[in-house]
């Protein structure tokens, strides 16, 4: 891989490629450290230092996606989270609005549509994002056990709100444009790499916490213990995420005019993990609503003290089966959204092509309906175990739910990952060259 590498700097095009993705994502991890005008920036480092990752029970998840500048709240305080939201939701109308549905089959013309509306519905997104930041830490929620979260804004005025929450929107849209730029004259699909930077950019101080956490020989014991797990958990997840169902089709051969086509022989890809990490998104973020309410509203009701007792720590059994159930789910929703075998067989038919033993039209589809189904379930087993890792490491090695070695870090992580250095192996392939998968 490393030999792949240096071909692929000695290439000129491939290296100013990967010279252009390596500047978006030193501009990207500055601006997560630049402050927002109006935030005391001392006041939010105390606070930082005080929670010591409490508060990411309730903020984790975006804190992750933003790179940590969420709660150091930093013109990239909303980070990717916005840019992700609205593509779901998009993905999500266009199963059940016709318009939507007609321009996904346009083919690229009506993508790039589709397209705009995300980029529409993210900077909606971002101004209500921004404006829920922003008021919770003026309230002092953010950071409920700090001494100073009442002085993390000092100036409470409304011309000072509308700059914050301008600034933030401006730097979500300024992320998804640097994304784009990196599809464009980089390498990969640019949000999937800044969502990477982000991610990654944890896992350092992560893992030293738990090395100053860590009793055993000063905590190295502890270290390498993670550290072990953590390849043998990204072993798994290869394993997993490339593993798949190849349904063989075979074309029939068409006469037209004295030539023939068609004849030739393929096959549908079915992953086991079709739905990839969305599954614990949609269940992380479900499980966030409860507890958002209880700290919005500050109740010490029975209820309340019974959200925060089974579905706000993470440990706690109702909390390990309800995000598990949901995670099977949502697994389960997302997959049969997000693939047609109607659709598939239809295709199939009118093209000419059949699955061996196999009738063509409805049989078809209730086949690779049949098929999907079956692999889905270790899919989201598979999902569900995986997102339990955290939850383990916090009970054995005291660390906070964005443990590196699990949950939605990992995934996307390897994910990304896998999905950058194919795309790096087809551009050095093309120039004769050996590439990193052998």
């Amino acid at each position: 891989m490393l030999s792949a590498f240096a071909r692929a700097f000695q290439t000129p095009d491939l290296r100013k490629k990967l010279l252009f993705t390596l500047g978006i994502m030193v501009l990207f991890r500055l601006g997560a450290h630049i402050p927002v005008p109006g935030v005391s920036y001392q006041n939010v480092q105390v606070c930082v230092k005080e929670a010591q990752g409490g508060q990411s029970d309730l903020f984790g998840l975006v804190n992750m996606f933003s790179g940590g500048a969420l709660l150091q709240l930093t013109i990239f305080a909303l980070g990717i989270m916005p840019y992700i939201t609205a593509s779901i939701i998009l993905q999500l109308l266009v199963v059940v609005i016709p318009r939507l549905e007609a321009l996904k089959k346009e083919g690229q013309s009506g993508q790039a549509k589709i397209t705009q509306y995300t980029r529409y519905l993210t900077v909606a997104l971002g101004v209500l994002q921004a404006t829920g930041l922003v008021a919770t830490a003026r309230s002092g929620s953010l950071f409920a056990q700090c001494s100073v979260r009442d002085q993390i804004i000092p100036d409470d005025s409304i011309f000072t709100t509308i700059n914050m929450v301008i600034v933030m929107t401006a730097g979500t849209t300024l992320i998804m444009w640097l994304g784009e730029l990196i599809t464009d004259r980089g390498i990969g699909n640019g949000m999937s790499i800044l969502m990477f930077v982000s991610i990654a950019a944890g896992f350092p101080g992560s893992l030293w916490a738990i090395k100053q956490q860590g009793d055993l020989a000063d905590g190295w014991i502890e270290f390498g213990i993670v550290v072990l797990c953590g390849l043998a958990i990204v072993a798994l997840v290869v394993f997993v995420e490339q593993a798949q169902r190849r349904i063989p089709v075979q074309y029939a051969k068409r006469m037209i005019g004295r030539r023939s086509y068609g004849g030739t022989s393929t096959y549908i890809p079915l992953k086991v993990n079709q739905a990839g990490v969305i599954p614990v998104i949609f269940a992380s973020s479900l499980l966030y609503i409860p507890a958002l309410i209880v700290q919005f509203s500050n109740s010490q009701a029975g209820w309340a003290d019974w959200v925060r007792n089974n579905l706000q720590a993470q440990d706690a059994p109702i909390y390990l089966v309800t995000y598990f159930v949901l995670i099977v789910f949502f697994a389960f929703f997302y997959v049969a959204i997000s693939f047609n075998p109607e659709e598939v067989a239809d295709n199939m038919k009118k093209y000419g092509g059949f699955i061996p033993g196999i009738r063509a039209g409805r049989p078809t589809a209730e086949y690779l309906s049949y098929v999907l189904n079956r692999i889905t379930w270790p899919g989201s087993l598979y999902l569900g175990l995986i997102a339990m890792v955290p939850t383990v490491a916090l009970v054995m090695f005291n660390a906070d739910q964005n443990f590196p070695f699990g949950g939605t870090s990992i995934l996307i992580i390897v994910g990304v990952g896998l999905e950058t250095v194919k795309q790096i192996e087809s551009q050095l392939q093309q120039r004769h060259y050996e590439g990193f998968l052998r």
